[in-house]
């Protein structure tokens, strides 16, 4: 498996490193008092997002727009769970009044709660990194320096005063003797950014790290404005590139991964099935969601595929049965420096497969050899949006099928080492049809594999 291909779809979906993302409002003065990013007033109906960013993404229609209003998402509902809902307004600095020393006002900082994913989405102006009070891994070593290296030794270690947000002149006036304090007390964290089941928290330590300095401390070496802009919308700039002492005007800072519904569904019973975002428009349901659809229908869309690419818009003479090869990689801190294969005899069930498709005459099928670690990412993204059915073993490879199109099914192999719902999950969340292969270690009785296809091609009429 391609290490970067994986890693750009579970950034994407789980936010797993220590990435803040820093975004430029051009009328942006610093303060609660800005408008309301609430799509309340929108009218329900389909929305295009006409402002222009450097990055050409395409303009994609939403039949359910995003509200900060408590009452308008049920806690526990389908919505809450894949991030509408981050209702409850929380400020922990307010710029109240002008800074002392002539800084143009001081910072402020504010958190968003969802009751139901037990986050927050935290943001902030006049904030300051201090990269000097930051210690993580370089990254860019050679393969063989990393193997066998803790997940641990990969975070983030910050240390107090690592982030500095601007106070206001009513709290470090002249005389009052006040240089600093720290912004957010631990009760506050274990409310709104609590750690869960996790034994580090990084965005938690991010965050309790800021200390609020006065006017006169809060001095920069560089500001990150149209070059963060670019950076965000034209690709990605990792902050611990920077250096020095850098302020930003506006700065947002994501929930990490195991506070999403993919992390929860591990623990939790999230009762949601997929449905097209038209049809919960026209008749809303707590228990359905199309959140997972749209965010793969803006991957196709980036990439160049029409939007609401439908199923039926492909022949049906011609099937594509797409098999997502896994390669073994050493570099992976749970691996201990030794190859954990997930299916040990990947190829022969691949040329099993191949063979019966091949032979098959009750119609045609194109078998494809999802060879993901030696094709482009459009490549992928084609090969996927193209299959009638996706076959493969459990890994991130399948992190793909957030772009299948609705009429795809899905087989996944499964070891015994690796029996997790992740996959199963992403597919009753976008409502396709799901199969699985459980083994009893890590080999495939090839027989079983091609049985499972050939049942699967019956009920395609195949």
């Amino acid at each position: 498996m391609n290490i970067m291909t994986s890693k750009t779809f579970l950034i994407l979906f789980f936010v797993n490193s220590f990435s803040i993302y820093f975004l430029l409002h051009a009328q942006h003065r610093g303060g609660p008092s800005d408008r309301s990013l609430s799509a309340e007033n929108r009218p329900r109906q389909p929305q295009s997002h006409r402002r222009r960013h450097l990055k050409p993404w395409p303009i994609l229609p939403s039949y359910l727009p995003w509200s900060q209003e408590a009452a308008a998402v049920s806690h526990r509902s389908c919505e809450a769970y894949f991030g509408n809902g981050f209702a409850r307004r929380v400020d922990f600095l307010s710029s109240s009044a002008p800074a002392v020393g002539g800084g143009g006002g001081g910072g402020w900082f504010r958190c968003s709660y969802s009751e139901t994913l037990r986050s927050s989405i935290c943001e902030g102006g006049r904030l300051k990194m201090v990269a000097g009070r930051i210690k993580m891994s370089r990254g860019g070593e050679k393969l063989e320096d990393v193997i066998g290296r803790g997940e641990e030794e990969e975070l983030p270690v910050l240390s107090d005063g690592a982030f500095e947000i601007e106070g206001s002149g009513t709290e470090f006036g002249p005389g009052r003797g006040i240089s600093r304090r720290r912004m957010v007390t631990g009760d506050d964290l274990d409310r709104y950014v609590p750690a869960g089941d996790v034994s580090r928290h990084t965005m938690r330590e991010l965050i309790g790290s800021i200390d609020v300095v006065g006017a006169a401390e809060f001095r920069c070496d560089q500001t990150q404005l149209e070059d963060t802009w670019r950076a965000l919308f034209s690709g990605l700039r990792y902050a611990k590139n920077l250096s020095g002492a850098v302020c930003f005007r506006h700065a947002i800072f994501s929930p990490l991964g195991y506070e999403t519904a993919l992390f929860k569904g591990l623990t939790e019973d999230i009762n949601c099935s997929g449905a097209s975002a038209l049809h919960l428009w026209r008749d809303p349901d707590d228990q359905k969601t199309a959140r997972l659809s749209e965010f793969g229908e803006m991957i196709r869309a980036a990439f160049g595929s029409p939007v609401h690419k439908q199923r039926l818009e492909k022949p049906v003479s011609v099937y594509n049965v797409l098999f997502v090869r896994r390669e073994d990689y050493l570099a992976h801190p749970r691996h201990g420096g030794k190859v954990q294969s997930r299916l040990s005899n990947e190829q022969e069930v691949f040329d099993s497969l191949q063979s019966w498709t091949t032979n098959h005459l009750g119609c045609k099928i194109n078998f494809v050899n999802g060879l993901f670690a030696h094709m482009s990412m459009k490549e992928q993204v084609r090969a996927i949006q193209d299959a009638s059915v996706i076959i493969g073993a459990h890994g991130a490879g399948l992190t793909h099928i957030v772009s299948a199109t609705p009429k795809t099914v899905i087989l996944e192999i499964i070891s015994r080492e690796y029996r997790r719902p992740h996959f199963a999950l992403i597919a009753k969340w976008k409502g396709l049809e799901y199969h699985a292969i459980n083994l009893s270690g890590s080999y495939a009785i090839p027989s079983i594999v091609v049985d499972r296809l050939s049942s699967i091609m019956k009920s395609l009429g195949c």
